[in-house]
C-alpha cells in the first residue's frame, strides 16, 4: 500500500499537494519537485496506494544532528486527500516514516506543522507521541 513514487504519481502528487499548500502547482513544477527527490541522496517521496488510488503523501528526508552526532528522520511532507482522512491512512504513513528512520539508523523523527490546519495537525501529531520542542524561525531572501 505504501510505495516510492515514481514519475506516473505526478497528478496524484499535484492534487496532493495543491492540498496541503493551499495553491495550483504547475506540472512543470510538480516534475521538477519530484525530480529533485529522485536525485537527492537525503529525500524519499512515497505514495499511499490503495486499489491504483493514490491518497497520501509522505515525503521523507534524512537529517544529520551535529549537536548529538545522531541523525534524525525528518517527515517533511505528509498530506491525505481531504475525502480519505479519519481512516487511518496518515497514521499508517508516519508509522512507515518511523521505520524507514528506524532501518537508517535514526534515534527519532520529527516533522515542522505549520499554521493554517493546526487544529487537526496538532492533535494528530500528539496522539502519535510527538512533543513540541521549539519553534522554526525562517528568512526568504526573495
Amino acid at each position: 500500500m505504501i510505495r516510492p513514487a515514481t514519475l506516473s504519481d505526478t497528478q496524484a502528487f499535484k492534487e496532493l499537494f495543491q492540498e496541503l499548500i493551499g495553491r495550483p502547482l504547475s506540472d512543470e513544477d510538480v516534475i521538477n519537485r519530484m525530480r529533485h527527490v529522485q536525485k537527492s541522496p537525503i529525500d524519499s517521496l512515497f505514495v499511499y496506494d490503495f486499489d491504483n488510488k493514490i491518497t497520501g503523501l509522505l515525503a521523507f528526508r534524512i537529517r544529520e544532528n551535529i549537536e548529538e552526532n545522531s541523525r534524525f528522520g525528518e517527515i517533511s511532507v505528509i498530506v491525505v486527500k481531504s475525502e480519505s482522512r479519519k481512516k487511518g491512512i496518515g497514521k499508517k504513513l508516519m508509522k512507515y516514516a518511523e521505520q524507514v528512520a528506524h532501518e537508517k539508523g535514526c534515534i527519532g523523527t520529527w516533522l515542522v506543522s505549520g499554521f493554517g490546519r493546526e487544529e487537526q495537525a496538532h492533535p494528530f501529531n500528539k496522539e502519535l507521541g510527538y512533543k513540541i520542542t521549539g519553534c522554526r524561525f525562517v528568512k526568504i531572501f526573495r
